[in-house]
Formats: structure tokens, C-alpha cells, sequence
């Protein structure tokens, strides 16, 4: 487990040897530029060139590369199942960002353990220099099991919010596993918390329970933030003032006893409101059509 359980100031991101920031910021939602080295200012030093690589955010990104370059953590993902196209995609965002190296390369979207083409392919980028770290992103939370175990992810990407709390149960508890750490050398992963807002619903008052407080963004942050087994939680402003807002959590620090149980209560109720027959995205149905992928259906999780 982590030390900055009663902070969200920096912290190490797990055993990496980098330094980051408790909120991280994504580039798939728009913030201006300006917006972007504001955020650095004010303590954000992990960012995400992430799905949808907006520009404006990236002319920020790469002003503070230029500047700050070993100050900030830049993560980049590679949804490809083709492991030949990976390091293209890697040096567009090199190429684009003006830097020689991205600090964590995320194998995004993986609802089990990837083929050892797409993991040797990232290893052979760190190896290169391209990328420092690797990072797995997955929302089948068993899965995290052996991610955990194995020494080739540097980091751990993973959904937790109030309407989806199961990683309290079914995947933080393995960090804390000394035989897990041993089979990593006794390096701890990084963790970066995703979808705090639950896509905007733990806000929105149609599916809010009669007489409760309704959360803000910065509300969420804090209930991903407050368990220490997070390093960093995501963030997606797409203005000033939902970026001022996301700063709120940094002020306010962890969510007390009350707190916790208010965003529980809502959560849960939120979760029950909105559940549906889960429905498989574009990756998931390439996964299917991708034959040596053992991300097979049965592996995928609501």
C-alpha cells in the first residue's frame, strides 16, 4: 500500500521512480492549451495523450516538454492488436510532442492477459527508450490479479468510482500481497484511477436518490483519491472553470468517514439506476475478430 493515504500532494507513482501529481489530466475532452500549463502550475504533472489526442491540449503538453520535461509524467495508449503498429503510433505522439521518449505506454482496453506479441512489443519500446514504463489498462477486474504479479507492467489503469467501488475487493487487496510484490521484485505498480464521474451519471440529478446531496466532479476525485492504493486519479476538463473544479480535490483532500458513506450511498444508487444489458464496444468486438487474442467474450466483465 502506498504512504499518502492522508495527502493528495506528490507522490511516487508506485515503484517507477517517478514523481507525480494526484490528479491527472487527459487530453480526449479539449482543454485549452493555456488550460494545460495552468494545470501544471497548480501541482498536475501526469497527462495522458490518450483516445482522442485533441491539438490545443497537445500544444500545451508540448510547451511544457520543452520546458519541464522531467517534471511531468506523459502516458500515451495503444489500443492496436497488431504489434507492428505500435511503435507508429508511439512515434507519432514523440513526433508530435517534440520529446524522445514518453514516460508510461498504456496497452489500453485489455479484458484479459494480452498475447505475448503485443507485450514483447512494448518491452522491446522500453528497451528502445521510446517508453520508460508500461502500463495495463483493463476493466476486467480478475484479470488484475496476474497483472499484478507480472513484472512486465510497471502500472495498473483501472475504473473505480462510487457506482463501481469492486476494486476495493477484487484487485487492491492483491497489492497488498508480499508473495505478488516478490514475484515483481518487491516493485509495487503505479495506479491510475479512471471514470471517477462514471461518464457524468454520479452527477446527474435524474439518477440521484430523493434527498440526497448531489456530488461534484470534485467529490468523485476525492472518493477515488481517498483510497491510497491510488496514485493518480484522471481527470477530463474540457474548460477553466472544469478545471478549477477538478483543483477543488487537491484543496480538499480526503473525503472524511461521513463523506465516504454519502458518495457510497449515492453510488450505489446511481449504479442500480442506470444498469444495463452491457453492450461490447468496437474493441472488445475486435478482440473477437482478432483469432489470437485470448480476450475471448466469457472474459469480460459489466
Amino acid at each position: 500500500m502506498s504512504d499518502h493515504a492522508e495527502t493528495f500532494g506528490s507522490r511516487p507513482f508506485g515503484s517507477t521512480g517517478l514523481t507525480v501529481g494526484a490528479l491527472g489530466l487527459g487530453s480526449s475532452f479539449g482543454l485549452p492549451a493555456k488550460e494545460v500549463e495552468r494545470a501544471f502550475d497548480r501541482g498536475i504533472n501526469f497527462f495522458l495523450w490518450g483516445s482522442l489526442r485533441k491539438r490545443d491540449f497537445g500544444r500545451g503538453l508540448r510547451t511544457l516538454a520543452q520546458d519541464h520535461r522531467e517534471d511531468i509524467a506523459i502516458a500515451v495508449q495503444s489500443y492496436t492488436r497488431m504489434a507492428s503498429l505500435m511503435e507508429w503510433s508511439v512515434d507519432r505522439a514523440l513526433s508530435f510532442l517534440k520529446t524522445d521518449y514518453v514516460d508510461v505506454l498504456t496497452l489500453a482496453w485489455w479484458n484479459g492477459a494480452p498475447p505475448p506479441r503485443i507485450v514483447d512489443e512494448a518491452l522491446r519500446l522500453r528497451e528502445k527508450g521510446k517508453a520508460r514504463t508500461i502500463m495495463i489498462s483493463c476493466h476486467h477486474r480478475p484479470s488484475f490479479e496476474g497483472f499484478v504479479a507480472d513484472r512486465a507492467y510497471d502500472a495498473l489503469m483501472l475504473r473505480y468510482n462510487a457506482a463501481h467501488p469492486g476494486a476495493e475487493r477484487e484487485i487492491f487487496p492483491h497489492l497488498d500481497v508480499e508473495a505478488n510484490l516478490a514475484l515483481r521484485g518487491g516493485r509495487r505498480p503505479g495506479v491510475v484511477a479512471f471514470t471517477s464521474t462514471r461518464w457524468g451519471t454520479l452527477l446527474d440529478p435524474q439518477y440521484l436518490p430523493e434527498g440526497e446531496a448531489r456530488p461534484r466532479s470534485s467529490d468523485c476525485y476525492r472518493f477515488s483519491l481517498s483510497d491510497p492504493h491510488v496514485d493518480v486519479c484522471l481527470a477530463g476538463p474540457s474548460d477553466a472553470s472544469q478545471l478549477d473544479e477538478a483543483l477543488e480535490a487537491l484543496d480538499a483532500g480526503p473525503l472524511d468517514a461521513a463523506e465516504l458513506a454519502w458518495m457510497r450511498r449515492v453510488g450505489a444508487h446511481v449504479r442500480a439506476a442506470t444498469e444495463t444489458r452491457r453492450r461490447l464496444s468496437p474493441v472488445d468486438m475486435l478482440d473477437r475478430l482478432v483469432s489470437l487474442s485470448p480476450c475471448a467474450p466469457k472474459q469480460l466483465s459489466a
